[in-house]
């Protein structure tokens, strides 16, 4: 029999590939998007992209994760449990669907896109595919087919980005060669914000039409008094989840009534998002980092030294957040050719946003205590104080600061939330944490950032790439890795004797 560590392991990677593809794809497209839209444009889609994320959670009803649990469970029939899934998230979705369709016009016209019409129908069939497919990803999980669920994504990633190429750098032309064409009575003969979503739009129905084998195979029956069971068990799962992709997106919603320039707001906006963009990187990191500790937490749970050993895990975190933050800032003159030149405005609240990944980071090592003590009824009230903390700085401060607030706001909430839970953490299941050094590391940090930014004012005032300066903050770096070598060489020792 394969161990069983080693076959998790497998597939944590596994799903791994496809979701870290996805975000660096994504990130591959920024140079295309900040120079063939507009700011205002930029911010449409991001504005779009928020509603998705938000609106995914809610039809989906929680029942992804209530698969799991029912699948599980001795003498229920996992097709059943599948089956009423699919036949609920199904309805509810086509519903939505339906209404999306009725009242495209008064809904465009709301929001201010009239004329697009057929952009708020995509969203609603962007929205019907992905619940609809949420829980058939749900199953291949369950089924243990990882390598399958990872094929199914990068199909509908590359398909994505397939669709993105050909409309920004084929179709315009092949409208000006042949203008009135069936294809213009659904996408803008144009670049413009319709180019992406039509593209994901395309890409879902795509991972759908994938799925159809699955779906014949498929016995489709309604079980009402397990369903009643599911909804019970799934639905405040989705309350639950609801503050925390909230938190994430709320101050792009917020943008259209607080913004500094109510008539410019759609590009504050796409500045602001094109900034994030760069800081994702840090973000990048977190999510790989995710998927290769959340099961070796639970795998060690039960030894000895777990809790001394997360501990240290903590610490080589923080070492290394340190070092992409210094890895972005020290290059950010580079890393902003990345961006249009219309969007590089924003470019100051790259060293925010990736201080405040980084405390999301920390955050998801210090959350861990209520995962591993059960106590998972505490993240709620967590997640609530940081959008509270989110809903006020922004309403507060956006007004006179635009993205600022956006990005300060990020900060503040995953500062707040860090510390809430670091305190509750010691309460419950305390942990050894060093939080001496875990200062100094980020001590450490600031001063490389202090010396960087004063050197490079006195010795290079003027704006521009120079490459002397960049010379120095190579060197730098590397001063930084070699004291955080020596700060953590015993800890790495020590890791040895808890194995």
């Amino acid at each position: 029999m394969a161990n069983p560590l080693k076959q998790l392991a497998g597939d944590t990677a596994i799903y791994g590939l496809s979701t870290i593809l996805a975000r660096i794809i994504n990130f591959m497209f920024v140079p295309i998007y900040t120079r063939m839209l507009t700011t205002e444009s930029y911010g449409v889609v991001t504005e779009f992209m928020a509603y998705i994320a938000v609106l995914q959670v809610v039809l989906v009803l929680g029942l992804e994760t209530g698969c799991f649990r029912f699948a599980n469970k001795e003498g229920v029939d996992p097709r059943k449990v599948y089956s009423n899934a699919l036949l609920t998230v199904f309805g509810v979705s086509a519903a939505f669907l339906a209404c999306m369709i009725a009242f495209a016009g008064p809904i465009a016209g709301a929001l201010g896109y009239a004329g697009y019409e057929a952009v708020i129908m995509y969203i609603g069939g962007i929205l019907f595919c992905d619940s609809v497919t949420a829980i058939l990803f749900a199953k291949l999980r369950q089924e243990r087919k990882a390598l399958k669920f990872a094929i199914l994504k990068t199909i509908k990633i590359l398909t994505e980005t397939g669709v993105n190429l050909l409309l920004f750098y084929w179709f315009p032309g092949f409208c000006v060669r042949r203008p009135g064409n069936f294809l213009t009575a659904f996408i803008s003969p144009t670049p413009d914000f319709s180019y992406v979503i039509f593209a994901i739009f395309i890409s879902c129905i795509l991972c759908l039409l994938l799925f159809v084998p699955d779906l014949l195979k498929l016995r489709i029956s309604l079980d009402r008094k397990l369903l009643r069971k599911m909804l019970a068990y799934s639905l405040p799962l989705m309350i639950a989840a609801l503050p925390g992709i909230v938190n994430d997106f709320l101050d792009r919603i917020l943008f259209r009534f607080f913004d500094t320039n109510a008539d410019a707001w759609r590009s504050s906006l796409g500045i602001f998002q094109a900034a994030v963009k760069i800081s994702v990187i840090m973000n990048l990191f977190i999510q790989m980092f995710r998927f290769a500790a959340e099961p070796f937490f639970f795998q060690r749970a039960r030894d000895r030294h777990s809790k001394e050993l997360y501990a240290i895990v903590f610490e080589f975190f923080t070492a290394f957040c340190g070092l992409i933050f210094l890895g972005v800032i020290f290059y950010i003159d580079v890393l902003s050719f990345i961006l249009g030149r219309d969007f590089r405005s924003g470019i100051g609240v790259v060293p925010i946003m990736l201080l405040s990944y980084m405390l999301l980071g920390l955050l998801f090592n210090v959350s861990m205590w209520y995962k591993l003590s059960e106590r998972t009824n505490m993240a709620i009230w967590i997640t609530l104080a940081g959008l509270a903390v989110t809903a006020v700085v922004n309403v507060v401060f956006m007004p006179r600061f635009s993205y600022w607030a956006a990005a300060f706001g990020h900060l503040a909430s995953y500062l707040v939330m860090f510390i809430i839970s670091a305190a509750l953490g010691q309460k419950y299941y305390p942990i050894p944490y060093r939080w001496g050094r875990f200062l100094l590391l980020l001590g450490l940090m600031g001063i490389f950032y202090g010396a960087a930014y004063g050197l490079g004012a006195w010795l290079w005032p003027s704006a521009g790439i120079h490459w002397a300066q960049l010379g120095v903050n190579t060197v730098l770096i590397l001063l930084y890795c070699g004291i955080c070598f020596k700060l953590l060489q015993p800890q790495y020792r020590r890791i040895g004797t808890l194995a």
